[in-house]
């Protein structure tokens, strides 16, 4: 099997799109037409469905995918670790994390991984922290930054960095903000900012059931980033980290509100397959000390 073969096939079903794929491949869209026709030709099956308008993965292009990660994720780990026994690691790692996450903690990775192994590179992806997990099972990346899951899914490995309150902020001078625990009728019709999903949100919606009062929800936002700058402008109450606001430049806008009971805080590190940490470019970034 030609491995060049494989990571085009991959370039396409990550892409579903021959001209994004063919840039990210370093080949012709027409070359990599006739990759693919030739990779379909020798596994006996379509791989993907073509038209004028859209590509899409088959039946057998989905169980090939999964073959095609695993084959390059272990020729991937034992050419590294043939470089580790000669002293050298050399290679790349794909890292996602949300900007927040790139402020807090990218700097001592980075810092600490090119002191050690100035040949290996970070890819780095930045987007909705909420999307970090699923895009690490999915192969899109080697390793991200995210806060851990009530439940780990298997096949996940968890190295925490840091725990993180999760706290209610509001507006400076906003009528809630008055020094004392608020009781349950403050609540009432209380304008609530609040992510779109992920675990934060989980925990807020689960806060509420437990008080019996349901949130009146003004605004449904993607990044915690867009909470601190809404709340900041009096739109509402709000629920983020304490990381994302000693990194916001409007930390001084907001307060935080003390509840009772608090929100369970946020266990922030890194995650990968734990298949992956065979792979000696990944266990360097991984181990605390780049070991």
């Amino acid at each position: 099997m030609d491995f060049r073969a494989l990571r085009q096939f991959v370039a396409l079903a990550d892409t579903l799109h021959f001209g994004r794929a063919a840039e990210r491949s370093n080949v012709s869209p027409s070359a990599l037409s006739r990759g693919i026709q030739r990779l379909e030709s020798e596994v006996g099956a379509a791989l993907f469905e073509r038209d004028n308008r859209s590509v899409r993965l088959t039946g057998a292009g989905r169980t090939f995918l999964d073959y095609a990660r695993d084959a390059l994720r272990d020729w991937d780990a034992i050419r590294h670790r043939l470089m580790a026994r000669a002293g050298v690691l050399r290679g790349e790692v794909g890292l996602y994390c949300s900007v927040t996450a790139s402020y807090s903690f990218l700097f001592d990775i980075l810092a600490r991984v090119r002191q050690r192994h100035p040949q290996i590179e970070i890819k780095l992806h930045t987007g909705d922290p909420e999307d970090a997990i699923s895009r690490v099972q999915a192969g899109l990346e080697d390793m991200a930054i995210a806060a851990r899951p009530e439940r780990l899914p298997g096949g996940l490995a968890f190295r925490l960095i840091e725990v993180s309150p999760l706290e209610f902020i509001v507006a400076q001078g906003h009528e809630l903000a008055r020094g004392k625990p608020l009781a349950r009728d403050d609540w009432r019709d209380c304008p609530m900012i609040v992510s779109e999903r992920g675990l934060a949100r989980a925990r807020v919606d689960r806060w509420f059931r437990r008080l019996g009062v349901p949130p009146t929800i003004y605004a449904q936002v993607a990044g915690n980033e867009a909470i601190v700058s809404m709340v900041s402008l009096g739109f509402g109450v709000g629920v983020v980290p304490r990381i994302v606001l000693d990194n916001s430049p409007l930390a001084g806008s907001v307060r935080v509100l003390e509840v009772e009971p608090a929100l369970a805080p946020y266990e922030v590190g890194l995650v990968t397959l734990e298949k992956s940490l065979s792979n000696p470019l990944i266990r360097a970034v991984w181990a605390p000390h780049g070991d």
